[in-house]
């Protein structure tokens, strides 16, 4: 025991319970809450859409978060530790969470630093007349295909970005993500709520928020709008890739896990809301000010970030104040997804080869960084940003969640131990309805928003993009991450990582 709690001691920790919230809700308050939670909600019956999002928050998104907090709580390592400990074949599950990680940081990076651009350009309005035309020609200067002409407007901010994340990277839990997550996410707040609050005294605000929050009660008869809400929490979670798993290694034994979650699903929850209300009330002031109606002005993801916002900056009053606040609230929510992502890389190498912080921080960033400025900054890193996101979320996150909560409920049957462990230090009690949600409710949800997707993408070919591209940075991306997972889960651990032995171990310490 005493070589494990060597380890441990090495691997860092997060200094309090506050810090390990601020962590994890800097983890889940992401880009995705921004951009994506308004129009989902738009679309999927205004007001009404309430509903199955609070249903899915409930049965699906808490019950999973508290999973992969019992995971690595429990058996206290990343990703690929805690499953190797739980069972040693299913660590590949935990190593095809690494390589989903990977991927997703290498171009997360790039939304980041036209963020950091787009901030600047707030004060000169640099995208004139025409903000799409300026963001695909003039800004990204997007070609028809693969093309590694860099351009330099976004390869600067790009270095940078990736310069400031192996800074905090390489500070460690609670000198880097930590101290960053409890100076970054007060800040991200009171910027979010003062665009809110110049967003709501627009005229014509009045307008978007009807159109956001009058219920169409029709809509909640579509399963399709019940998918969008399980997808739309479960990606705002951050749960099911490993985050949560190796943030919660990093947490006292005695710790509150249970109202932890609690606390961070709200949260995560609540600025959504918070986001819904400052992205509509922005549409609504459009809508007037073009004489349209707002359902002409509505769009979500990067559409409505880079072109349907700067079209607004350029006509509200303030209109550089909202386009810091906005465009600067994207920059701290990407820093604190984009750290965690990393985390689960850098915190898996260290557990695998006992490397130092440093080591294991460059071994991983750096290599990372090299990929991500070869590919997004140049003229097709938007056609590639593009797909890699669309399959590597669809077949990559949501398929291995669906796998991790098969092997864990039923292949394993380990959530009456995992409920245990919980239940040991936290203020919600995990029973009966836990086992069905996680085991039933999560795997059945996510399994219909995969096929209804896979259908929805062999029928017609995503984005309308050629094929290769499609086979290449799509189904080739997401077939390599399941590839890497089976791999990389059949080496040997290095000894003194108490891997098969930990079971035991551990109810010791928790028995003392």
């Amino acid at each position: 025991m005493a070589a494990t709690t060597d380890v441990e001691a090495r691997r860092g920790a997060f200094s309090s319970r506050t810090v390990f919230i601020f962590a994890a809700i800097g983890s889940a308050v992401g880009l995705g809450n921004i951009w994506r939670f308004p129009y989902v909600a738009y679309e999927g019956g205004g007001g009404a859409f309430m509903i199955p999002y609070i249903v899915a928050l409930l049965v699906a998104g808490l019950p999973f978060l508290l999973m992969d907090y019992a995971l690595g709580h429990r058996f206290r390592g990343s990703a690929p530790l805690a499953f190797a400990r739980l069972r040693r074949w299913t660590e590949g599950i935990g190593w095809w969470q690494v390589a989903i990680c990977l991927a997703i940081a290498v171009y997360y990076a790039a939304v980041i630093a036209w963020s950091i651009r787009y901030t600047g350009f707030s004060f000169t309005q640099a995208w004139g007349d025409d903000p799409e035309s300026f963001l695909i020609k003039d800004f990204l200067q997007v070609s028809d295909g693969v093309s590694f002409t860099v351009v330099p407007g976004v390869l600067v901010p790009l270095v940078l970005v990736w310069l400031a994340t192996i800074v905090i990277m390489a500070l460690g839990v609670q000198k880097g993500i930590g101290a960053t997550s409890v100076v970054f996410i007060p800040v991200l707040l009171l910027a979010f709520t003062a665009l809110v609050v110049q967003a709501v005294m627009l005229p014509g605000a009045g307008a978007g928020l009807d159109a956001l929050f009058t219920p169409h009660w029709a809509a909640l008869a579509e399963p399709a709008v019940w998918g969008a809400a399980f997808g739309q929490i479960f990606f705002s979670l951050s749960v099911g890739f490993g985050i949560m798993i190796t943030y919660s290694s990093y947490v006292g034994r005695k710790t509150d896990m249970t109202g932890s979650g609690l606390v961070v699903g709200f949260s995560n929850s609540g600025f959504e809301l918070l986001a819904g209300i400052g992205v509509f009330a922005a549409l609504g002031f459009l809508a007037q000010a073009n004489g349209v109606h707002v359902t002409e002005v509505v769009e979500g993801g990067i559409g409505l970030a880079f072109i349907v916002f700067p079209a607004i900056i350029s006509e509200a009053p303030a209109g550089a104040l909202i386009g810091v606040l906005f465009f600067g609230s994207l920059v701290l929510a990407g820093i604190t997804s984009l750290v965690s992502i990393l985390e689960v890389v850098i915190s898996a190498v260290r557990d695998k080869f006992d490397l130092t912080r440093v080591r294991a921080t460059l071994l991983v960033t750096v290599p990372a960084a090299l990929i991500s400025i070869a590919f997004f900054s140049t003229a097709s890193g938007l056609n590639v940003l593009d797909i890699v996101d669309h399959f590597v979320n669809q077949y990559g996150i949501l398929l291995v969640a669906v796998v991790s909560t098969i092997a864990v409920a039923w292949g394993v049957r380990a959530l009456p131990t995992l409920a245990a462990h919980l239940n040991r230090t936290g203020s919600l009690h995990l029973g009966r309805w836990w086992y069905v949600l996680v085991g039933g409710v999560i795997p059945v949800a996510l399994t219909y928003i995969l096929v209804q997707q896979l259908i929805a993408d062999l029928r017609t070919p995503y984005g309308g993009f050629p094929t290769w591209m499609l086979a290449v940075f799509g189904w080739g991306i997401a077939i390599a991450t399941i590839v890497f997972g089976l791999l990389a889960g059949r080496t040997r651990w290095r000894e003194g990582t108490a891997v098969d032995d930990f079971d035991a171990d551990q109810d010791r310490q928790e028995a003392a």
